[in-house]
């Protein structure tokens, strides 16, 4: 190591990003390059990453990552400290920066997410509730109740 050097200094912010009517955001936040509908909040210290899509009226609170290629529905709620990942180590490792290894994530609307939920690459039905802390590894086909790791349904709804 060299006492002497220092690091580069990179800023955060708000870069090439499509805003609907209303949007409001807690600075600081890092959105590049993703999409955001009309009255939606973005709470302190969020991530939206290139090609993310975030529905109309949805509530995104502080703390979450949300990566490339993740699309939610209108009127969501994201918890406090949600992850989405999109790189599922198909090939034994991190797929880096090759996009065609990068899988979607599609939230449905009306879809509730607790705080520190892991979401990984997958497609949730509309009007799922994914509570806090559950680890979301496959197709959530059927509205209901999910908990767990990996989560698991608890209740349906409309069956």
């Amino acid at each position: 190591m060299n006492p002497g050097s220092r690091p580069q200094m990179l800023d955060s912010g708000i870069v090439d990003v499509e805003f609907g009517v209303g949007v409001k955001i807690v600075r600081p936040a890092n959105l590049n390059g993703c999409t955001i509908g009309d009255g939606t909040f973005i709470g302190p210290f969020t991530e939206a990453q290139r090609d993310v899509r975030i529905g109309r009226n949805c509530k995104i609170q502080s703390h979450t990552f949300i990566c490339d290629r993740v699309a939610i529905g209108d009127e969501s709620f994201v918890g406090d400290g949600v992850v989405f990942v999109n790189d599922t180590f198909q090939q034994g490792g991190p797929a880096g920066g090759d996009r065609t290894k990068w899988r979607p994530t599609r939230i449905g609307s009306r879809v509730s997410i607790g705080s520190n939920a892991t979401i990984l690459p997958v497609t949730v039905a509309d009007g799922t509730v994914i509570r806090a802390g559950a680890v979301a590894t496959r197709e959530i086909s059927h509205s209901g109740v999910y908990a767990g790791n990996p989560a698991r349904a608890l209740r349906l709804f409309g069956e």
